[in-house]
């Protein structure tokens, strides 16, 4: 890009057609086609959980894809539009003043109060305004042609002394303190072709306009700027100084325009000798097709190249999403998996079968009697089993009840235990936190009755299994359904102990010879092999009934997590995105000095 010169042509001596744009070449649709899959890609892409990276990822989302909106596909579409000047810079810097001085009429309003440009004005030669007028560029902001104090506007003025090809937008200050005026001025310089950077000798060196032009920089975005209301004795060493900062930032190729303290003409415009040097610069890249293409294609190669590096750090951001989102669902799984092992354990080492279970099974076969003649007369078991059950109903309902109760209550305890852990777990981890409600911390409302029917429900399963297993058995048949009942409670007694079958000391000691009494009354009934089976299926039935109802349990808090939508590998569909860009971007060749897409 040339610096100033004095040998220009005005902008009023040349009025050119809008050029025709020549056939595209493929590699122009292919890069096209390539940026809008990256558009969707990003704008499909969120980060729900509250990770340190995630608000910086929505951010710099956001801004992606109103730069792609705004600035890319668009000037993509149509690389032989009039070239967009953005004139941003600092509050009170004098950008509107300037614009209206480089077209020589009023139409920017400039003032005192601030800020002065709330929404936008865009200037350009009568011919170009059909090309915005038809909103491909900045396709968010309503055409208006009237002043408006909207930030959703976009205010298009023609300027005859404008020459075609070129426009100005004046854009709100970068450093305003209205919000969205800052965020209005971050979007219209990400949409320039050159940005002309308006500062002055009091404001050059503020670190938000240095941010900007950083980013600008890494954009590819071409640069000039102004260096206004200079104090005549300090040109010399605040230019000086400004210089040494631009090539600081490696933007010492930037063009520098220094302007002096002076005073307004009528109507509040600059003296022409003033702005001579900007305006005849402006004036030869109006009259110059091949130099405007040139800062074209170079703002937009620059801006294409800096999608990929930019995008990968959203990747990074979706795949921390992915990763925490895995955390938090291992916790959970962790917690009621201990869980599920604590009631295996109960089920094995004799700990339910203390208390009110015990002497109710006790209470129900006559322990004492029945153990004295169990190896005398093991034989006699089954005679003794169905006389008891068929003249005492009672014993037997109070040992169902109290197995159910035993149960129910280990249940509930390792379902309190396990959602006090998986609470704690996520209370430790940044997006666990924010998803967490107070419920959570305990098991669901109706977890016990959920739990009492889960053992019922077995229960009644347990008998089912029995009274099949026994079929036309002539023992089982004598004692109708007594005998199935009391069979079925001996299996239930036998899945409260190890799964081997076999009892240890601790066991005896526990249960006053409960294991063995249960287990040589059901091999009494069904023979030595056909009880370990029973047994194994009951247990079996059990655990897995009591897996669904932890994982009911768990799913409170992973559905949460799952809630997000993330899928596996985030990052996955990004980078792919990216690099299909930049393999079409490096196809297409946009500063390639054969011009492949020369306007």
């Amino acid at each position: 890009m040339k610096g100033p010169t004095t040998e220009q042509s005005t902008a009023a001596d040349t009025v050119s057609e809008p050029p025709v744009m020549a056939e595209p070449p493929p590699a122009l649709g292919r890069l096209a086609e390539a940026l809008s899959r990256l558009r969707a890609t990003i704008g499909g892409t969120t980060y729900p959980l509250a990770m340190p990276s995630a608000d910086e990822a929505r951010r710099v989302g956001t801004a992606l894809v109103s730069q792609l909106d705004d600035y890319l596909l668009p000037r993509l579409a149509r690389l032989d539009a009039p070239l967009l000047v953005v004139v941003g810079g600092s509050t009170g810097a004098g950008k509107s003043t300037l614009v209206n001085s480089l077209v020589r009429a009023p139409v920017s309003a400039a003032g005192v109060l601030r800020p002065t440009t709330r929404s936008p004005v865009l200037v350009s030669h009568p011919d170009d305004l059909p090309w915005f007028r038809q909103g491909e560029l900045l396709p968010g902001l309503t055409r208006i042609t009237e002043s408006s104090t909207d930030p959703r506007t976009l205010q298009l003025v023609p300027a005859p002394a404008l020459g075609s090809g070129l426009a100005f937008l004046d854009a709100p200050d970068i450093d305003s303190v209205v919000d969205r005026n800052r965020a209005l001025a971050a979007q219209l310089l990400a949409a320039a072709d050159l940005w002309l950077f308006v500062t002055t000798a009091a404001r050059y060196a503020d670190a938000v306009p240095w941010e900007l032009l950083t980013t600008a920089r890494l954009r590819g975005t071409v640069i000039a700027l102004v260096l206004d209301r200079v104090p005549a004795e300090a040109a010399g060493e605040v230019s000086a100084h400004l210089g040494e900062m631009l090539a600081a930032h490696d933007m010492s190729a930037a063009p520098l325009f220094v302007m002096p303290e002076t005073h307004l003409e009528a109507q509040g415009l600059l003296p022409d000798d003033v702005t001579a040097p900007l305006r005849d610069w402006f004036a030869q890249l109006a009259v110059d097709a091949s130099a405007r293409a040139a800062v074209v294609r170079q703002t937009l190669d620059g801006a294409l190249a800096a999608l990929q590096p930019t995008v990968e750090g959203l990747a990074e951001a979706a795949d921390e999403q992915s990763r925490a989102a895995a955390a938090l669902q291992e916790r959970v799984i962790a917690a009621y998996r201990t869980a599920r092992r604590t009631i295996e354990q109960g089920l094995q080492d004799g700990r339910l079968l203390r208390g009110e279970v015990l002497a109710r099974w006790q209470e129900f076969i006559g322990t004492g009697e029945f153990l004295r003649t169990l190896e005398s007369r093991v034989g006699q078991v089954r005679d003794r089993l169905v006389a008891a059950l068929t003249g005492r109903p009672a014993p037997g309902r109070n040992l169902q009840d109290a197995l159910e109760s035993q149960l129910v209550t280990l249940i509930r305890g390792v379902c309190a235990d396990a959602s006090e852990q998986a609470w704690q777990a996520w209370q430790a981890h940044p997006a666990g936190v924010a998803l967490l409600e107070p419920a959570l911390q305990r098991p669901a409302p109706d977890l016990p009755d959920r739990a009492e029917r889960l053992v019922r429900d077995w229960q009644q399963w347990v008998l089912e299994l029995v009274r099949a297993e026994a079929g036309d058995r002539r023992v089982v048949a004598r004692g109708a359904a007594y005998a199935v009942n009391g069979a079925g409670l001996a299996v239930m007694i036998a899945v409260f102990t190890s799964t081997a079958f076999i009892p240890t000391g601790a066991e005896v000691a526990v249960g006053a010879g409960t294991t063995v009494a249960a287990q040589k009354v059901l091999e009494a009934i069904f023979g030595d092999q056909a009880i370990r089976t029973l047994a194994g299926r009951a247990r079996e039935n059990l655990m897995e009934r009591i897996t669904d109802l932890l994982n009911a349990e768990a799913a409170r808090y992973t559905e949460r997590a799952a809630a997000a939508g993330l899928d596996a590998d985030p990052g996955a569909g990004l980078r792919h995105a990216a690099t299909a860009v930049e393999r079409a971007r490096e196809e297409l060749a946009l500063t390639a000095p054969s011009g492949g897409t020369s306007s």
